[in-house]
């Protein structure tokens, strides 16, 4: 089985190397040897042997019909979406670790491999080496899914990890995750949250099989979350953690990614450093949990070379992904229930009164000097606003919202 290879960087290299490693196991696996036949990249590389494979032009693995499997590790949507669309329409199937492609795209070009009949594969685009996409698409089908939620970037749980346990400011191991290369020079993908919210929009439609823009979903990063929010949440026996979620709630299914304070008892609680975690919950399954390395060289190449083989063992068929190009109407943000552990300012004794008289009854939280702490009841999201509101000349320091 041929296969081509677009992209030659930090995945690209890792998936020749895991094929090049493990090639009798996939062999075995696949059904067939698997072969890299080319190599597309911009650059040459003379003092590398992969140098004999490198060609610059699409049109050589469009053309060539010995090519039956092209793998893609270049990110960002072009030229990737202009070829994704080529290859499949010229009957070949397309494996693919570009998160931004498949959240935009994914509908779409999963359709044209249906009507193909070759398959569009992306395993590696929500986990790394995770496995979540193949169970949700084929082992869990038994089940209404309604909930998925997830810790879906190392970087910014490194960063949430190290100012916890060394108590460092967001800053300072901002620095640290730099230097070590987890995180970029410019950081705003994974800190601010864009990075989680491609991915909760592809696992949000695949669990409720129609498409879940990206940009419908409000998303918040870690980036305002201080020392003293990591203490408070240490004093409720709670972690922070920035969470991607999509859920059912009232008939209606809503998708976020936020900074949550979650239990130490909840599953995710104790994900820490670089590592991912996704927990799913079925109407019978129950709860599962799937843990792992979410990127990194080797592990995310492994699961697209996992995708190859997957592609070599269906060849001819295309394995039935549901999500269709139908767009999903979320929940309005507004209207989403939610309990928040709120900071204010202590400007008087009476703020406890004043406190009550605007959202009723709270669980109050021992506070800093000069602060008053609590959390709310569950109440929908504009009422929260409204409230904050109501407070008037009050000085909110931080507001983190709540896992039920």
């Amino acid at each position: 089985m041929k296969v081509a290879l677009l992209g030659y960087g930090t995945v690209g290299s890792g998936v020749v190397e895991v094929i090049r490693s493990n090639s009798e196991s996939i062999e075995k696996r696949a059904g067939k040897p698997i072969e890299i036949k080319y190599v597309l990249d911009l650059r040459d590389f003379p003092d590398n042997p992969i140098n004999e494979l490198i060609v610059h032009d699409i049109n050589v693995i469009l053309e060539d019909d010995e090519v039956e499997i092209v793998a893609e590790a270049m990110g960002g949507i072009n030229p990737a979406y202009s070829f994704a669309k080529s290859i499949l329409e010229k009957g070949k199937s397309y494996v693919t670790s570009n998160k931004e492609l498949v959240a935009l795209h994914g509908a779409e070009l999963l359709e044209i491999a249906r009507r193909n009949k070759v398959n569009f594969l992306f395993e590696a685009s929500v986990g790394g080496g995770i496995p979540i996409i193949r169970p949700l698409n084929q082992s869990i089908t038994a089940d209404e899914i309604y909930e998925i939620t997830g810790i879906l970037n190392g970087t910014t749980n490194y960063i949430l990890t190290k100012m916890k346990n060394e108590k460092r400011t967001f800053e300072d191991v901002l620095k640290e995750a730099q230097a070590l290369g987890y995180a970029e020079k410019n950081p705003a993908a994974d800190v601010e949250g864009h990075d989680a919210c491609r991915k909760i929009a592809i696992l949000a439609s695949l669990a409720f099989g129609e498409h879940v823009n990206f940009e419908d979903i409000p998303t918040e990063g870690i980036t305002k979350i201080t020392q003293e929010d990591m203490i408070y949440a240490e004093k409720m026996d709670c972690e922070i953690k920035l969470l991607g979620t999509c859920q059912k709630q009232d008939d209606n299914v809503f998708a976020r990614v936020s900074p949550m304070m979650i239990k130490k008892t909840h599953p995710l609680a104790m994900v820490n450093d670089v590592f991912n975690a996704i927990f799913v919950k079925g109407n019978m399954v129950g709860d599962l949990m799937f843990y792992g390395r979410g990127a990194g060289k080797l592990p995310t190449a492994s699961a697209v070379v996992a995708d190859i083989v997957d592609a070599a063992k269906h060849a001819g068929t295309n394995i039935m992904t549901i999500w269709n190009r139908e767009k999903i109407e979320l929940k309005a943000k507004e209207d989403v229930r939610i309990a928040y552990f709120v900071r204010i300012e202590r400007v008087d004794e009476g703020i406890e009164a004043r406190i009550n008289e605007v959202f009723g009854e709270v669980e109050e939280v021992e506070a800093l000097a000069g602060e008053y702490a609590f959390i709310t009841n569950v109440m929908k999201e504009k009422h929260f606003a409204e409230k904050i509101e109501a407070l008037g000349d009050v000085k909110v320091i931080s507001k983190i919202r709540v896992q039920e």
